[in-house]
């Protein structure tokens, strides 16, 4: 982009709605400066626009969003042709398997799911729409950062901080290097209780007929008595035909 076309005060403004996350809900003018990269005056200034606008409220001296900021980001499924032409392949992939299953993309380095189908809109396995988590700890995660660089994904693991949420989160960033490489061979990924006790995800590619990736469709299962050697003779060759189905269409 060129300078004459860049407006500093709208990424500054992002980076202040940027920095709210779920282990800092409220910030004050001094944590959000420190975050944004601004004076404490700066921020202080921004909090308080945004605070007129309607997607800050204030406590004191702290702020924390309002449910307006999900309007902004509601915009992208309300507008975005993919998750709706996806969506009708979903949900025969829910008939199919009666299972919640997932289309997710990597934004920088984090996954995101763009649309899902399942049979209830609130399960104790699964994301909402618009839930990111970083990309090694969910089977389409995996799948996608196969699709990288080798390089590149070795320097983004050795970096990243890991983080154990069940007694068997991978926290050897060799042994996720590993995961990676085996989904790259083998056109998929398995993952299990990385995130929660008792569920197993497995996700496929999905690419555009001239061969591009897309994104990733993935199942969240819970584990139950099934083996894995089942639960992918049930689930891979439903999703497989779907993201077959999907060639034309993307």
């Amino acid at each position: 982009m060129k300078q004459h076309e860049w407006i500093a005060g709208l990424d500054r403004g992002l980076a202040i709605l940027e920095g709210f996350d779920h282990a800092t809900p409220r910030m004050t003018a001094t944590q959000a400066a420190e975050r944004a990269g601004l004076t404490r005056s700066a921020a202080r200034r921004y909090l308080l626009t945004l605070e007129h606008l309607g997607y800050l409220y204030r406590d004191g001296k702290q702020f924390g969003l309002t449910p307006r900021v999900l309007k902004v980001g509601w915009s992208y499924f309300e507008s975005a042709q993919l998750p709706r032409l996806l969506l009708p392949f979903l949900q025969r992939v829910t008939a199919r398997l009666n299972e919640s299953v997932y289309v997710s993309v990597l934004d920088d380095h984090e996954l995101v799911f763009i649309a899902r189908n399942g049979a209830t809109h609130v399960m104790t396995t699964g994301f909402v729409l618009g839930a990111r988590l970083q990309p090694h700890l969910a089977s389409p995660g995996i799948v996608l950062l196969a699709h990288q660089e080798p390089e590149q994904v070795r320097a983004w693991l050795a970096q990243v901080p890991l983080t154990s949420f069940t007694p068997y989160t991978i926290m050897d960033w060799q042994m996720l290097y590993g995961e990676i490489e085996q989904a790259r061979a083998a056109g998929y990924a398995v993952l299990e209780q990385q995130l929660q006790i008792g569920v197993r995800g497995i996700a496929i590619p999905l690419k555009n007929r001239a061969g591009q990736l897309v994104g990733a469709m993935s199942v969240s299962i819970p584990i139950g008595t099934e083996s894995r050697e089942a639960a992918l003779a049930r689930v891979l060759p439903v999703l497989q035909e779907t993201a077959n189905a999907l060639l034309n269409h993307l």
